[in-house]
């Protein structure tokens, strides 16, 4: 069985997931134990320290820190929010959330605050769910939360992202708010296999394979670029997307940034553009399992396509990236602006330079621990790295300076 082939079978169960991330390396006992990663910065040799933050989660999907770093707001993929005190790594549910369809890939998946929390205290979840029919799609939702009784007051449903698929799959599901204001929330193409033109990645009647923009209600935005289009469905961002499990705003341009799965290899940093076609699958650099077929062109060979700004071509071995997010605190001063891109059978945390569409790999992080990194987050108040390791059996560990 080829990487990539392991990647997805191991992606289709919460306990199906590489068994060795479920055991501490000798840097992560469980007892706020350290260990020294030495990588080599911008401006020399970093000591990079690996701490426990909280222990014994189970597959952690995303982790945000709240506003005044009293707590972090895990999910985990089984259907569980949790509130964890960074300071002693206690854990404590949040009640009222919502129920999940906890299966494959699917469940309890990411979280973004208001742009202006606590006031208000919304919280929006994204978590796949399942119709009458068994047939599951991408939800987004928000509540009301209470961090002192680790409870949500109301939770509301805001949007189903349509049409409902007997898949266990590709649900996307990051979210994030842009510098206008408005919900940007990513949805999987739900690993539909035809590779041709009529992908539903590529039909914009459909919700799959896409970003969407909506408003802080769920409402549809007016300036949303096919409102006008009778052959579009108007919540459509950007389209041509596989399965996008990484999104930030960059800190400077305000761009929204994706790090997108690939098939075999074809894994890629977009950044998203109004109303943009991203190529999956008539436009890829990757390639079919098993077989190392080409799907579709390079981008570079048509002009109706937007193409990535960092990809794994085929044959490279990939990257399959999930969580992102860009560094801003002060603690690694020399990484200031860099992207963070947490790898899962990679195994390792990447950080790339950007300079405009520049973007190149530096020095990885926890490369020597056999960890499949799912989100990584920066700490408001300290500017230390989170990361949540994606495992039946997980921890949250932070990165400072040694």
């Amino acid at each position: 069985m080829d990487r990539r082939a392991f990647l997805t079978a191991s992606g289709l169960a919460v306990a199906g997931t590489v068994t060795g991330c479920s055991a501490p390396s000798n840097g992560q006992q469980g007892d706020g134990t350290t260990a020294t990663d030495t990588g080599q910065g911008d401006n020399g040799a970093t000591g990079v320290a690996v701490e426990t933050v909280a222990d014994g989660l189970e597959a952690p999907w995303s982790v945000t820190p709240l506003p005044d770093g009293s707590r972090l707001l895990v999910t985990e993929r089984v259907g569980r929010v949790v509130l964890v005190d960074p300071a002693d790594g206690t854990t404590t549910p949040v009640s009222n959330a919502p129920s999940v369809y906890a299966s494959g890939q699917g469940g309890m998946l990411d979280t973004a605050l208001h742009p202006d929390f606590p006031d208000p205290s919304w919280v929006y979840l994204t978590y796949s769910g399942a119709n009458d029919s068994g047939e599951s799609a991408t939800h987004l939702g928000r509540g009301r939360l209470n961090v002192a009784d680790a409870h949500f007051e109301t939770f509301e449903q805001l949007h189903v992202a349509e049409p409902f698929v007997d898949s266990d799959g590709h649900f996307g599901s990051r979210v994030v708010f842009g510098p206008d204001g408005l919900v940007y929330m990513t949805v999987g193409d739900r690993q539909f296999k035809d590779f041709g033109p009529d992908h539903v990645a590529q039909d914009r009647t459909n919700e799959l394979g896409t970003t969407l923009r909506l408003t802080p209600s769920g409402g549809i935005p007016d300036t949303n670029p096919f409102t006008d289009d009778p052959n579009a469905v108007d919540s459509i961002f950007s389209y041509g997307h596989r399965n996008a499990q990484g999104m930030t705003v960059h800190p400077d341009t305000g761009a929204i940034w994706q790090a997108e799965f690939g098939e075999q290899d074809g894994d890629e940093i977009n950044i998203v553009e109004r109303g943009g076609n991203y190529g999956w699958p008539v436009a890829d650099e990757g390639c079919t399992y098993g077989s190392g077929e080409p799907i579709g062109v390079s981008h570079a060979e048509r002009d109706d396509v937007i193409a990535p700004v960092y990809s794994w071509e085929c044959g490279s071995g990939g990257f399959p990236p999930s969580g992102t997010t860009f560094y801003t605190g002060d603690a690694f001063s020399e990484w200031t602006g860099d992207l963070l891109v947490g790898g899962l059978a990679s195994q390792y945390l990447a950080r790339f330079t950007v300079a405009g569409r520049t973007v190149e790999e530096a020095t990885p992080l926890l490369a020597d621990r056999g960890w499949r990194i799912r989100d990584v987050a920066v700490e408001p108040d300290t500017g230390y790295i989170l990361a949540a390791i994606d495992s039946p059996d997980a921890p949250i560990v932070r990165l400072r300076p040694a």
